[in-house]
């Protein structure tokens, strides 16, 4: 393979630097700049230097001899001082050496997958911890990056090929007297393995809330402080406010922190009868994103009708402009920010309940792969139900459900999707 390198930080002036390098030449390349190496994964300050014997700068040198590396191959880094200068000077160095090449996006990680080094699910955890704002964004994708779902995946597969094992026997001794029926234990297996993977399904879409962010919805009917609560959340002026019925028209959103869970909340436009058509677009939109939304916050106005739009279990009701009200039980004012505490506390609580549910798998693929495997499983047991004679059916199911759990850590099936998995690593990663 080449032997490539890049900035593995990220550019603009900095207190360090820090340059990549990984393949076959990478420690003969750091060599030629460094004059000699440290030890194998032993820091060492060195002095770099080009082709001409030109300083270009006092570095942190670290090595790292394949298979015991990040990408499993020899690799080096370079901890420079971080002025853009610098940097520029060490990689045009670097361009020079004829067996060098600058790396694509998330190759050094691809690298990893592909010297086995990494599993796919780590490395989509990986991608995830690049990306994670909030704390349970990166608690989530560590554990991803650490092997937890390859982990649950291989012990899912063993079973499974335990359970393969003992049909098979049966099969091959189809026309002699076995003296064992294998099918409870077979049956055990199945069912252990299908109960574990359908927990594992239903969390998932928790999983990628914590990824990709909760949405709560403020309803209601017009004027009744929607817009201007979501400014006193915000912490500052993302939606117009206004005396006038109707001023919101299109869904506003603002992306924040919550207790440690990234959460949308979303503005929508207030929910009446009316003549207006662009204001019944918005109105459409409103109930649209409100129905989809995992909360809704509804302020109500006493003295309006009801609204085209019904609360859930979980959803919070709410009288605004309770500064108008000063006797209203459950009031909220963003004007003064009466009730605004409480009520991030209230949304807190019910989305991090949810978030207590969630899976270790946390991509569509991946409930795609669990879901799979529980179709195969579930006509497996039907195939051993129906006695010995249906045996290598069930075998047969079983294999599918094994390369599910294949398809789950990145072992087969997954081409089309690598592409697109690296394109959103940054270089040097």
């Amino acid at each position: 393979m080449d032997t490539i390198y890049a900035l593995a930080t990220a550019r603009g002036k900095a207190g360090v630097a820090i340059v990549r390098l990984s393949g076959p030449s990478a420690l003969a390349a750091v060599a030629r700049l460094a004059g000699s190496l440290p030890l194998d994964r032993v820091a060492g300050l060195r002095k770099l230097t080009d082709s001409q014997g030109i300083h270009l700068d006092d570095a942190l040198v670290l090595t790292f001899k394949g298979p015991h590396s990040f990408t499993g191959e020899d690799t080096a880094e370079l901890q420079l001082h971080g002025s853009q200068a610098t940097v520029a000077a060490v990689l045009r160095t670097l361009s020079d050496i004829e067996t060098l090449r600058l790396a694509d996006p998330g190759e050094f990680t691809r690298r990893a997958l592909e010297n086995g080094r990494l599993d796919l699910a780590q490395v989509e955890g990986l991608a995830d911890l690049v990306e994670a704002e909030t704390e349970s964004q990166r608690r989530q994708a560590l554990r991803v990056l650490s092997g937890a779902l390859g982990d649950k995946a291989e012990r899912w597969r063993k079973r499974l090929i335990r359970a393969a094992a003992l049909l098979e026997a049966t099969i091959d001794f189809v026309d002699e007297d076995v003296p064992v029926d294998v099918s409870p234990e077979v049956l055990e297996l199945l069912d252990s393995v299908v109960d574990e993977l359908r927990v594992e399904s239903e969390g998932t879409k928790i999983s990628e809330r914590i990824r990709d962010g909760f949405e709560v919805a403020i309803v209601g009917p017009p004027n009744a402080g929607k817009s201007t609560l979501l400014n006193a959340l915000a912490g500052r002026e993302a939606a117009i406010t206004s005396e006038y019925a109707g001023t919101t028209r299109d869904v506003i959103e603002v992306r924040m922190d919550l207790r440690g869970l990234a959460v949308t909340v979303l503005d929508t436009a207030g929910l009446r009868e009316t003549d207006d058509v662009v204001e019944n677009i918005g109105i459409g939109r409103a109930i649209e994103r409100a129905k989809a939304a995992d909360l809704r916050v509804f302020l109500r106005d006493p003295e309006q009708t009801e609204i085209d739009l019904t609360p859930v279990d979980g959803d919070i009701e709410l009288i605004g402009k309770a500064d108008l009200r000063p006797d209203t039980k459950d009031g909220i004012s963003g004007v003064t920010g009466q009730g605004v505490s409480i009520l991030v506390d209230r949304i807190a609580a019910v989305l991090l309940e949810r978030a207590g549910r969630a899976a270790t798998a946390t991509r569509e693929r991946h409930r795609i792969a669990i879901n799979k495997g529980i179709s195969a499983l579930e006509i497996a047991r039907i195939e051993v139900m129906n006695g010995p004679d249906r045996a290598e059916l069930a075998a047969e199911d079983l294999r599918a459900a094994i390369r599910a759990m294949d398809a789950l850590v990145g072992r087969v099936d997954v081409e089309n999707i690598l592409d697109e998995i690296f394109a959103s690593f940054c270089l040097g990663k």
